[in-house]
């Protein structure tokens, strides 16, 4: 039985419209909260679950044992087209990106992804792979530092916390998360340190970000999840920060807004056709209560997009 409480469970499973012959997938299944219910609504379908970090597989494998149409793949999800093919799979009813970092590896400090516990500065989702927090500080220039703080996750103390870190790493290098919380405080001044929120929050984000090139991973994933829908299929996507959203945002508005005429060499040329439409034309949000019992959901934001059926 699944322990952790997914996000958005209900409107997650409403929005999908599952279908119980169908083929779904869950490109992050994590500890299988959103999974366990969406097999749930299944008879003869099948679901395939995603995950890059090999402890969340791991967990899984009881659960994926007892449940013979469920399969688990230690990958990241914007590999899913290529075990579509080899599974001889061109459309899927279905695809959900629950984005952001569970609940397991915030708790796990040696994970190096929470700022209120210490342990090594890692903060890699997929431990195959070589880049570190630790290794993206010792080594990018202060240009670069700046940029990460500030474009993905709006630091404004973005300089003077990536000035610091040059500095001190001249002397020794930062290993730990305790440390780049300590030297975040001493940079911040006190009027930012008495706001609400961790001051070390959004530097973290940035660094997760950065680390696992979540953006770029995302947009390319984006586009490979709804080639993959079949008519009627959808794509049930949850963020947790507002670059990512701005991006899912602007890709499911440039796929459900008419486009207009547009130029070519000598010719005016047709609008785009649309080929989806928004399950409800603004983001969802947790409920009041949701918040109250899992504090976790409180930046979540839902959107759905559906392929138009034939007959549309």
């Amino acid at each position: 039985m699944i322990t952790h409480e997914p996000v958005m469970l209900q409107e997650v499973i409403t929005g999908l419209n599952i279908q119980n012959t169908g083929t779904y997938l869950d490109l992050t299944i994590g500890r299988g909260g959103h999974a366990e219910m969406i097999y749930q609504q299944l008879t003869t379908g099948k679901l395939l679950g995603f995950d890059q970090d090999l402890a969340a597989i791991d967990a899984l494998q009881s659960f994926a044992h007892q449940r013979p149409r469920l399969k688990l793949y230690h990958q990241n999800f914007q590999t899913f087209p290529q075990v579509l093919a080899a599974l001889d799979i061109e459309v899927v009813d279905g695809i959900l990106l629950d984005l952001g970092v569970s609940s397991p590896q915030f708790d796990v400090a040696e994970r190096g992804f929470s700022y209120r516990l210490d342990g090594p500065l890692d903060m890699r989702m997929d431990q195959r792979q070589s880049l570190t927090a630790r290794q993206l500080l010792a080594e990018s220039d202060l240009t670069s530092l700046t940029k990460i703080f500030r474009d993905y996750a709006d630091e404004t103390f973005a300089y003077p916390i990536a000035k610091a870190i040059i500095a001190i790493r001249q002397r020794q290098p930062l290993e730990r998360t305790f440390e780049l919380v300590d030297l975040i405080k001493r940079i911040k001044p006190k009027k930012a340190l008495l706001k609400k929120g961790h001051p070390a929050k959004q530097v973290f984000q940035a660094l997760r970000i950065a680390v696992n090139q979540e953006f770029s991973v995302l947009e390319a994933t984006l586009k490979h999840a709804t080639d993959a829908l079949k008519p009627g299929g959808r794509l049930a996507v949850i963020s947790f920060h507002s670059g990512e959203d701005r991006l899912v945002k602007q890709f499911f508005q440039h796929l459900t807004v008419q486009q207009g005429s547009r130029r070519g060499p000598g010719i005016l040329l047709p609008p785009i056709a649309i080929q989806f439409r928004k399950i409800k034309p603004y983001p969802m949000l947790p409920t009041e209560a949701e918040i109250k019992r899992n504090h976790r959901s409180e930046s979540a934001v839902l959107r759905i997009i559906e392929r138009f059926k034939d007959e549309e």
